[in-house]
């Protein structure tokens, strides 16, 4: 959640940084309006409660000398009434204050590019080049029907329309990519955790989810359970309303889960083969770190990606993205677009985020530092999208015949 403070001690930096991420003037003059009123009910109510205290020490005094305290018993009754109508009004106005701002987006880093949406993300580098064929090369969804490796029809048997099912070597493959970045991001001080693909709502509300993205869930009936849209959200929450040691951070996990999407408003969108799914799996990497080392650990968790697919000899480029296409809890990201022959472009393979205290905020993560609690910083990243890794080895390493050549690294996990 956003720092409400900063309203007063820099609102036009705090305004002009969230109309960058698109946020529309009505929901900047309703945010300012709710600040206002709840922080002008709190004064009142601490100018009751100052009297209230006066008027209290007065009464004791008087007694103590005997003086009539008939009226002044009067004047604290009435007082104390007024206390609780007006704290019952800031409790109101508080409370839908924050149902307000946990609508509001993140704040910019003052790094991010401005922009509207994807077309203007800024691309930094490449990494490996291209492989040139002497062939047309196919797409994954060719060559997976091809190989019998991929059957989307008895996926959709089972459940319906993007979901599939993978096969044989194809499923062999799929095992070994997971296995094998476990073991990468291992090496690179990341701890596997091992988490629940169900979690209650307060914890999708931690990692900002909840409540705008409720339509991109799947939630269980009769129950109060969602199945996760990606682990970040329960390797976050692993520390939920928790204040941590400081020489304990920075908390390195990677984990492996199934991720489950509606996709609500990508009806069009990559409709055939495995690119966007309601069910995919996926290694991400989380940190939990002081506010004074996360972009240390944000420039690692880049490398630890990027590396990964070098490892695996894909090329690909990074990109910053501007702030029109950043995600809700974000303050900077970065995407790793791997290189898909078969559709001959970069698609997003990997997306690294910093979050700051934003995701903290909300999930009430603190660390202690010194003799106070300071907020603690979020980061999140794909390491990577197991299902696009696969497709993208099919088609980068496909051969005339459209056979696979395995990756050498993968081999032993093979």
């Amino acid at each position: 959640m956003i720092n409400l403070k900063l309203i007063e001690t820099n609102f036009n930096e705090f305004n002009a940084k969230l109309k960058a991420k698109n946020v529309g003037d009505n929901v900047l003059s309703e945010l300012l309006n709710a600040y206002n009123s709840a922080k002008s009910a709190k004064l009142e109510l601490e100018e009751l409660q100052s009297i209230q205290n006066s008027k209290s020490k007065e009464l004791g005094i008087k007694a103590k000398n005997g003086e009539d305290i008939n009226a002044l018993k009067d004047e604290l009754n009435e007082n104390k009434s007024k206390i609780a109508t007006k704290s019952e009004q800031v409790s109101k106005l508080e409370n839908a204050l924050e149902t307000l701002a946990c609508s509001v987006p993140n704040l910019i880093d003052n790094c991010v590019p401005l922009g509207k949406d994807e077309n203007e993300n800024v691309e930094i580098k490449r990494v490996l080049s291209p492989r040139e064929f002497d062939f047309s090369p196919l797409e994954h969804f060719e060559l997976g029907s091809k190989l019998g490796w991929l059957d989307f029809e008895r996926g959709a048997k089972l459940s319906g329309s993007r979901f599939s099912a993978l096969k044989g070597m194809g499923a062999r493959l799929n095992r070994a990519l997971i296995n094998y970045m476990i073991d990468f991001n291992a090496s690179r001080g990341f701890e596997l955790v091992n988490v629940p693909f169900l979690v209650r709502p307060e914890i999708l509300f931690g990692t900002g989810q909840l409540p705008k993205f409720a339509d991109d869930l799947y939630k269980i009936k009769d129950e109060e359970l969602y199945l996760i849209p990606t682990s970040e959200v329960p390797v976050t929450n692993l520390y939920n309303d928790e204040i941590l040691m400081a020489d304990s951070l920075p908390l390195k996990m990677t984990c492996y889960s199934a991720c489950f999407r509606k996709e609500a408003g990508s009806a069009s969108k990559d409709t055939r083969g495995m690119i966007r799914q309601h069910q995919f799996e996926k290694v991400e990497l989380v940190c939990i770190s002081k506010a004074d080392e996360s972009d240390k650990i944000f420039d690692e968790m880049v490398a630890c990606a990027s590396d990964l697919l070098s490892s695996l000899g894909l090329p690909h480029r990074h990109m910053m993205l501007c702030s029109g296409d950043l995600g809700f809890s974000a303050a900077k990201t970065i995407d790793l677009e791997v290189w898909l022959p078969g559709q001959n472009k970069y698609r997003e393979i990997s997306s690294i985020s910093n979050c700051r205290d934003f995701q903290a905020r909300r999930a009430k993560i603190r660390y202690k530092d010194g003799k106070k609690n300071t907020l603690a910083h979020t980061l999140n990243g794909s390491s990577l999208a197991v299902g696009r890794t696969l497709i993208a080895i099919m088609e980068n390493y496909q051969q005339k015949d459209a056979s696979i050549q395995i990756p050498k690294v993968l081999e032993k996990y093979m």
